[in-house]
């Protein structure tokens, strides 16, 4: 028992010993490299027992046999002379014979001994030789390993020379490609800006050729006034002097006294019809002015139902564009019925009046049948009567025209502060986008893609150009006080605006450098910052500091900014696209037509077919291995799924409804392969909307028949349904850059994406309550007010560090995606 114990810090310094030593074997067994030099030893986990006989025994060392030295040789007795001496010496000759024989055998015996262990060694030395033989074979054949190393790794240093040598001719091929379309895109630059030059020069000829028929129109008004001028002069003097000859003659006979008293009666019943005429003209004027006080009247109705639209559309707000519009519209509806009723009542003034100067002629016929003599005598009081009758009807009409002017100046003004106040609403929704984009939380439209952000700035290009096109006709006076148009382009101006930035953060996502993706937000602003500075500069408020004359050309000169900032934002989302996209301009106009027609009727056949696979799912029997839940489960998954598709596929049949009505409204008399290839931008999106929509129904007939399979979970079939919703807006947003406004095609494509987004969000709902259901049944009821402290703390580090995990898990699942969305964007599919 104390040898036991005296050895228990050997054996456990042995045991100790045995343990690092097999671990450090299982360590060399996992070096690929090592094992394949040599063969690890393999030990027994526990380590052997010293003092248990059952345990095998450490093979012998070789041993060395020693050789006894032969015994000192005894002197020779003395010789006995007598008998017993004899015999004793007789006894000693045996001994000594027996010891000769002893000897000899030990001889024999150390040289067998001896010969043993001559072989023992020879054996010995053949097993070193065998040794290092096999040590030398091991050997060399590690050098071939290597040499066979150096060859591979050889080959794979030149197959890496190849492929870089490959990667560098594709770089300079896609440096000259990006050469290429860097000159197209210069091109195009020179090409808009000729346009924009053109489109200046024709608004500026446009504003000449006006103003010189302004000019002529003056011009033949003051000719046909001196013309008149001079003919009435010229009858007057006539007159004149036959009236002067006929008083001479008067006063040279009396015979003319009494005819004049004749005459003089006649005239004096003639002026009683006069009377009667001037009677008459009294009361059409009367007429007139109580027409003219209808008119004042209707005039301070419709400028205190003004004052009450705009009181109430500043407490509104400025969100409330669309009710502006609906209140414009409906003051612009009554202004144009009031200026029609004004019309018709000064036609029916002018006719009061045309009848009573008919009745006047007819008046002067008589008299001039009756006696032409009294006409010329009464012909300068007639005159002057008219004239007189002329001046008063003049300066009427002149303060009716003055009172009118003013009317209309201060509703212009009034007209004027409400497209003010539009622009300023406009300018606060693009201020607020901005702040919107800049925010790090904010990943702007998610389900753009290049072709549809092109189409955007195509679109807000247009707008633009709309926008001009109708604030110049405002600004020409060609449709004084048309502000509903103006308000009209610049809601619709701004809305694209607030897109195009939406857009530009959402591409982000593809740029492989956050260089890009914060140069493509940089500019992106720049259009909308543009935008800003185009609706200040045409507000009325600093319009008035201009002289006309240079009013259109701020105008011009706000839309070539916008163009500018909005072709270098086209610019570099050229960029994003793949050199193998589909590229629309390089196509005839007959493959344009039908890749058009062929993509559509691709994403209906997908419809159709995911429809029909659907429908086989629901007929096919139930596995008899599911519960009655489970089968209840997977009918409620196919029924939504259905609807589904089956919105989708009216989603479908209506974006070619509106994608027909678009062609049809806009091509005119070209083809609709020439539309297509004119609106390039908006093909290619197109396509890559029906493509998307297609392939994401695909994947979510895929995974809901992977749910019932069991081979799919419930959460890839809410990543499915995401993606059909984030298709659906795709397509409803490049039908939206085209449509026309109120169309018809439009709102029935609106609703459809609205009965799809519907449908998803139920399937979405219903998924995660099954998934809520399934966590609720995995997660155990814990009582947390029955743990201790320690317990309860020591659970609670354990779910921070389960939150911890699982954040840095989905910042990892969250750059992957980036990344594969940034290496995986496609223009075609390919399967």
């Amino acid at each position: 028992t104390d040898a036991s114990e005296a050895l228990a810090p050997l054996r456990q310094k042995f045991n100790t010993q045995h343990y690092a030593l097999l671990k450090f074997y299982y360590e060399c067994s996992n070096l690929k490299y090592l094992t394949s030099l040599i063969n690890v030893p393999k030990l027994s986990p526990d380590p052997p027992s010293l003092i248990d006989a059952n345990t095998p025994q450490l093979p012998k060392r070789p041993e060395v046999a020693r050789i006894e030295a032969p015994p000192p040789p005894q002197a020779s007795p003395e010789p006995v002379i007598d008998f017993w001496s004899e015999k004793q010496a007789q006894q000693q000759r045996e001994y000594e014979e027996q010891q000769r024989k002893l000897a000899q055998q030990r001889a024999e015996e150390q040289e067998r001994m001896r010969q043993m262990q001559m072989q023992q060694q020879h054996e010995y030395e053949e097993q070193q030789r065998r040794m290092a033989d096999l040590e030398r074979q091991r050997q060399e054949e590690l050098l071939r390993q290597q040499m066979q190393h150096q060859q591979v790794g050889r080959i794979n240093d030149l197959e890496m020379q190849i492929l870089n040598a490959r990667n560098q001719l594709e770089r300079n091929q896609m440096m000259l490609e990006q050469y290429d379309r860097r000159v197209k895109a210069l091109e195009q630059e020179l090409a808009s800006v000729n346009a924009n030059a053109q489109l200046r020069d024709q608004s500026k000829d446009e504003l000449i050729r006006s103003l010189q028929s302004e000019i002529q129109m003056w011009k033949n008004k003051y000719e046909a006034l001196a013309k008149l001028y001079s003919q009435l002069r010229k009858e007057h003097i006539d007159l004149l002097n036959k009236y002067k000859g006929l008083q001479v003659k008067a006063n040279s006979a009396q015979e003319a006294t009494e005819k004049l008293e004749r005459m003089q009666a006649d005239m004096r019943a003639k002026n009683v019809e006069l009377a009667d005429l001037i009677r008459e003209r009294d009361r059409a004027r009367n007429e007139l002015a109580r027409l003219q006080g209808n008119q004042r009247e209707d005039m301070d109705r419709l400028r205190r139902e003004l004052d009450d639209a705009r009181n109430q559309m500043q407490n509104m707000g400025r969100s409330k564009g669309d009710e502006v519009s609906a209140l414009l519209a409906k003051f612009n509806r009554e202004k144009q019925d009031l200026e029609a009723s004004l019309m018709e009542k000064q036609a029916l003034i002018d006719e009061f009046l045309k009848q009573i100067e008919d009745q006047q002629g007819e008046a002067d016929h008589i008299r001039q049948e009756k006696d032409e003599e009294i006409a010329v005598l009464q012909a300068g009081m007639d005159e002057c009567l008219s004239q007189l009758a002329e001046l008063q009807q003049n300066d009427r009409q002149q303060d009716l025209q003055d009172e009118l002017d003013r009317l209309q100046t201060a509703q212009t003004d009034k007209l004027n502060q409400v497209l003010d106040c539009i622009l300023t609403t406009c300018i606060q929704k693009i201020n607020d986008g901005i702040y919107d984009i800049e925010q790090p939380t904010s990943h702007g439209n998610e389900n753009s893609t290049p072709e549809l952000a092109l189409s955007m700035i195509e679109r807000a290009s247009i707008t633009s150009v709309e926008f001009m096109s109708a604030f110049s006709r405002f600004l020409d006076g060609s449709n004084t006080g048309d502000h509903t148009g103006t308000i009209t382009r610049a809601l619709e101006f701004s809305d694209t605006i607030l897109d195009v930035l939406q857009h530009s953060k959402g591409i982000t996502q593809f740029v492989m450098k956050d260089e890009d993706g914060e140069e493509l937000v940089k500019l992106g602003k720049g259009s909308a910052e543009a935008c800003i500075q185009y609706f200040s500069s045409v507000m009325s408020s600093y319009l008035k500091m201009l002289p006309p004359a240079q009013r259109p050309e701020v105008v011009i000169q706000g839309d070539m900014r916008v163009q500018e900032a909005l072709t270098r934002l086209s610019q570099k989302t050229e960029d994003l696209i793949l050199t193998g996209a589909t590229d629309v301009n390089k196509m005839s106009e007959g493959d344009v037509g039908d890749l058009v027609e062929q993509e559509m009727t691709k994403a209906a056949r997908a419809i159709e077919d995911a429809t029909l696979k659907i429908q086989d799912l629901m007929r096919r029997p139930a596995n008899p291995n599911f519960s009655a839940t489970d089968i209840q489960v997977h009918q409620l998954i196919l029924n939504s799924v259905l609807a589904l598709t089956n919105a989708i596929g009216n989603l479908i049949k209506c974006a070619t409804l509106s994608q027909q009505e678009i062609v049809a409204q806009g091509r005119g008399s070209s083809s609709k392969a020439a539309f297509y290839k004119k609106h390039n931008r908006w093909t290619e999106g197109l396509i890559s909307a029906a493509k998307s929509v297609a392939v994401a129904t695909n994947l979510l007939v895929e995974a809901a028949d992977g749910v019932i399979s069991k081979t799919h979970s419930l959460e890839q079939l809410i990543v499915a349904s995401n993606e059909v919703s984030a298709a659906t807006v795709q397509l409803v947003s490049a039908s939206r850059v085209k449509s026309s406004f109120m169309s018809r095609t439009q709102e029935r494509l609106e609703l459809a994406a609205k009965a799809v987004k519907d449908a998803a969000a139920e399937l979405v709902k219903q998924v995660k309550g099954l998934v809520a259901q399934q966590n609720k049944s995995d997660t155990l009821d814990i009582d947390f007010n029955k743990l201790s402290v320690h317990e309860f703390k020591r659970r609670e580090m354990e779910q921070q560090v389960k939150i911890l995990k699982l954040d840095a898990e989905l910042t990892n699942a969250r750059r992957v995606l980036a990344e594969m969305r940034r290496s995986g964007y496609h223009t075609e599919e390919t399967e």
